[in-house]
């Protein structure tokens, strides 16, 4: 494996961790100050976050609107400064019935960081 792949691997790793623990604080740690994020909703092409207040705001109100969120990785690989991740997102509805949607991140770093997290989902 390359030095940039080391690097940006556990970084990914990292913000898996920080979404299962609902830790806002940690997951804008490993982003970059004019981070990306692409949401899969609303369909068809998601919605676009830019800079760290848009994306706390989006991953706060995420946490806030689905307490019991879970992603699970079943592939991770990367190249350099890409990543890409196979997930499992899980979620409780509100009647109480269990959700969940497969999906991909792909990401790019920038000197440690997470420059952007483009999420599409299957369906």
């Amino acid at each position: 494996m390359d030095r940039t792949t080391a690097i940006t691997l556990p970084v990914v790793h990292n913000l898996n961790e920080a979404f299962n623990r609902h830790d806002v604080d940690a997951i804008m740690d490993l982003m970059a100050d004019d981070c990306v994020f692409e949401n899969t909703c609303p369909p068809p092409d998601g919605e676009r976050f830019q800079g760290q207040a848009a994306v706390r705001a989006c991953f706060t109100d995420l946490f806030r609107n689905s307490p019991h969120a879970r992603f699970e990785f079943s592939d991770v690989f990367g190249a350099g400064e890409r990543a890409c991740v196979r997930w499992l997102y899980q979620w409780t509805e509100a009647d109480g019935q269990p959700g969940h949607i497969y999906g991909v991140g792909v990401f790019r770093m920038r000197d440690g960081k997470i420059a952007e997290k483009l999420s599409y989902v299957k369906g």
